[in-house]
């Protein structure tokens, strides 16, 4: 209990700091999204019991599975889906997460539209951009992106933001930068990008949504 409330105060006083120092300190200070995929239960309760709200998970299944009984106690969790989404598990999604991070392609796009309704769970979309153009990696290529967020638009998906993963030979500050003119020119206020190697400077680019595990949870087993 002690670490976990140790190293999420010690995140959020970085973060703070981080942004109060930012060209975006006029925005509000971004979100601390603990991801907590694959930590064990003890971790997830401690985290709880310090404070945490926001949590992230990447498998449909394991996300119900772990969260369905805590939801009932702690209505006021908000949980986020990272995680690359299968067309087949989208009405479990929109059902159970507040917020998915990894709209990618036109049948994911197609299917979330078919079963989006008011009662909905999910209330915003984030495009995973794939701002490397790496081939083995999800995500819109730059090139395609426009064609695609006014394609999701058409379907009226409530796409409010943008999020990345910077290929892990480069510098991560270039893809922030990518996305945060992206953001711009498409007037979306959400950006979720920032892990626990690169989140200060992500936050330099104006991220809203931190997704870090390994300093919020320590490594895991």
């Amino acid at each position: 209990m002690d670490d976990i409330f140790k190293n999420r105060q010690n995140l959020l006083n970085i973060i703070e700091s981080c942004h109060k120092d930012s060209f975006y300190s006029s925005f509000s200070v971004p979100n601390l999204i603990a991801v907590s995929k694959q930590q064990p239960d003890n971790k997830i309760h401690d985290a709880i019991k310090a404070g945490h709200r926001i949590f992230g998970e990447n498998k449909i299944q394991d996300g119900i599975k772990r969260w369905a009984n805590l939801l009932d106690t702690f209505k006021d969790i908000e949980l986020h889906y990272i995680g690359h989404l299968q067309t087949n598990k989208v009405k479990k999604a929109l059902n159970f997460f507040d917020v998915i991070h990894t709209l990618d392609r036109e049948s994911l796009a197609i299917e979330i539209s078919k079963h989006l309704t008011s009662t909905n769970k999910t209330k915003s979309f984030m495009i995973q951009v794939n701002t490397g153009n790496e081939k083995n990696k999800s995500g819109v290529s730059l090139n395609d992106f426009e064609e695609f967020f006014r394609f999701t638009n058409s379907l009226k998906i409530p796409v409010k933001g943008l999020m990345c993963l910077p290929p892990i030979n480069e510098e991560p500050s270039i893809h922030f930068c990518i996305l945060r003119e992206l953001a711009n020119k498409f007037k979306l206020s959400d950006l979720s990008m920032g892990m626990s190697m690169d989140y200060e400077k992500a936050i330099k680019f104006g991220s809203t949504y931190l997704r870090i595990g390994t300093s919020f949870f320590g490594k895991r087993n």
